[in-house]
């Protein structure tokens, strides 16, 4: 495949070759680095390149430039190129025109000349801005198929997995897709033993379990070591953040997910709230870049399920569901919350075949042009009905209350007003499902009766709870099963706490076992909130530690 393409435009020769330079320095071992003097070169250039098929990445234009400007060379090679990244080069004065340019021509970022180092103020962008792109782009497909029929919810589970590991895949369906069935047949495979996962290097895999997946597809199910300083439980953004920050102070530190990293956030299309990302970012890619961070700094991930923990002369025992065992100073839970199931006929019959809980980024393309029903008036609900909304031919928001205002962010309610396709319905209850292989319709208590509504997609947001039964029974937890640490737990359980000294502040009634984010008792249900904490978290490991 041709290299994806960089375009520097600049109208000042020296400034031009410049950019080019510092450009090849970065990325001209994956890019092909593209030069023009002037906003109408450029445009002669983009249409060239897509008479060849040929893909741009980025564009860095400059703005002061005779004949036509970079906004307005920018605003054209957007009709062209729709999915290129664009940044405008500056003067300060020109900066207020940069930021209105945001809008105009959508631009992604505007830099300021000089941008010396390049390291530290041009690097650091553009690398944003790149693997946003890649995220995005979509180069011939040649890795992993998953044939299996859309109802089923082992393909369901496995897509799920690969979508939420950011594993690229193709689904082909072979009710929909005669390709799928000659691929079954070339490879000997009986159409009754779907799902199939058929991999690049030819082989396949029937019927799959996710350790057999995750194995195959090079994520790590067994550790590298016996003993760590501290053992994460839990790949969410407490979890991600305690890795970093364990990894890049020294610690041998291990973060064990039993699904994917990001937790409950990673399934969110857009976090809009999250600092630092004015035009908000998907969980998916926050979870992305905070994994990479903490693989980095030398934090270990292990895929599997923490089944045990028991407390032996100082140490943490850690066992996992394959029966293997890890040993550790300290283990922090940062397990998070799980979503939680709708209790009413049907709803377990249907689950993965029609009923989903937290999985629109998995399962929305597949609804296209069709009608899909969202339970739930959070944040996470309304996220989904806004990603919906972009494939679906309607989003039914069902709510029991009378408003959104009470449990949704304003700026959300007001995305969803002004999308025509998404219908709010209050005080409105699902009260059946109803169907025979997959879902078929739903039987719904309104404010006028009942009634009966036609649909295949149910997507489940209606609060998460922690699922902490598994955990020693030391470990104490409030009613609801969240962990009590710190303060809370002394004020909660009056002598759970053995030792002379006060508990630190994320310490539960083990000591050297810690908690953060959503399953702690009393937390902020927050991204930025679990972040927090997971990052302070590694301080009182060190202070622990320090009394070992």
């Amino acid at each position: 495949m041709p290299k994806p393409i960089l375009l520097a435009i600049d109208d000042d020769i020296s400034v031009l070759e410049a950019v080019v330079q510092d450009l090849r320095r970065n990325y001209g071992q994956d890019y092909r680095i593209v030069r023009a003097a002037s906003g109408a070169a450029a445009l002669d250039i983009c249409r060239q390149l897509k008479e060849r098929n040929d893909i741009v990445a980025l564009f860095l234009s400059d703005q002061r430039m005779p004949g036509m400007t970079g906004v307005d060379f920018l605003q054209h090679a957007l009709t062209i190129y729709p999915d290129a990244k664009r940044v405008l080069l500056t003067a300060y004065a020109d900066t207020e025109a940069a930021i209105r340019a945001i809008n105009s021509a959508k631009i992604h970022y505007y830099l300021n000349k000089p941008w010396d180092p390049p390291e530290e103020k041009l690097y650091p962008v553009l690398d944003d801005l790149l693997e946003a792109w890649k995220q995005g782009y979509k180069p011939p497909f040649e890795g992993i198929r998953v044939i299996g029929v859309r109802w089923s919810p082992m393909d369901h589970e496995i897509r799920d997995f690969l979508s939420r590991n950011r594993i690229p895949y193709q689904s082909l369906n072979p009710e929909q897709n005669p390709d799928a069935l000659a691929l079954l047949k070339e490879k000997g495979i009986d159409d009754a033993k779907l799902p199939v996962v058929l991999f690049g290097d030819g082989t396949a895999l029937v019927q799959p379990s996710i350790t057999e997946l995750a194995n195959k597809v090079g994520i790590p199910t067994q550790a590298q070591q016996k003993f760590y300083d501290v053992v994460v439980i839990g790949a969410g953004p407490a979890g991600l953040a305690a890795g970093v920050y364990g990894a890049s102070e020294g610690l041998r530190t291990l973060i064990v997910e039993p699904n994917a990293p990001g937790g409950q956030a990673g399934s969110s299309s857009k976090i809009e709230n999250y600092l630092g990302f004015p035009s908000g970012l998907s969980g998916d890619e926050l979870a992305k870049r905070a994994f990479l961070q903490a693989s980095r700094l030398g934090a270990e991930f292990l895929l599997q399920r923490v089944t045990c923990i028991r407390s032996e002369n100082q140490y943490q025992i850690v066992q996992m569901k394959d029966g293997s065992e890890i040993t550790c100073h300290v283990c922090l839970l940062a397990t998070g919350v799980a979503y939680c199931m709708l209790d009413v006929p049907g709803a377990d019959k249907f689950s993965g075949a029609g009923v989903y809980y937290g999985a629109a980024l998995t399962e929305a393309m597949a609804c296209a042009n069709e009608t899909v029903y969202i339970v739930g008036g959070a944040n996470s609900a309304g996220q989904a009905a806004m990603h919906f909304a972009r494939y679906a031919a309607k989003v039914h928001m069902l709510i029991r209350g009378d408003s959104l205002e009470k449990s949704m962010s304003k700026y959300l309610i007001d995305q969803i007003g002004a999308t025509p396709n998404i219908v709010v319905e209050t005080c409105t209850e699902v009260t059946a499902m109803n169907g025979n292989s997959h879902l078929e319709t739903l039987t719904l208590k309104t404010p006028t009766g009942q009634e009966e509504r036609s649909t295949s997609s149910l997507f489940i947001f209606i609060g998460a709870a922690p699922k902490t039964d598994w955990l020693p029974k030391e470990l104490v937890c409030d009613s609801k099963g969240f962990v009590l640490a710190g303060p809370d737990l002394k004020a909660k359980a009056p002598g759970a706490w053995k030792l002379d000294r006060d508990p630190y502040l994320l310490e539960t009634s083990v000591p050297g076992i810690f908690v953060a984010g959503d399953v702690r008792y009393n937390s902020v249900k927050r991204c930025a909130s679990a972040v927090g904490e997971g990052s302070i978290a590694i301080q009182f490991v060190h202070q622990y530690l320090a009394t070992l």
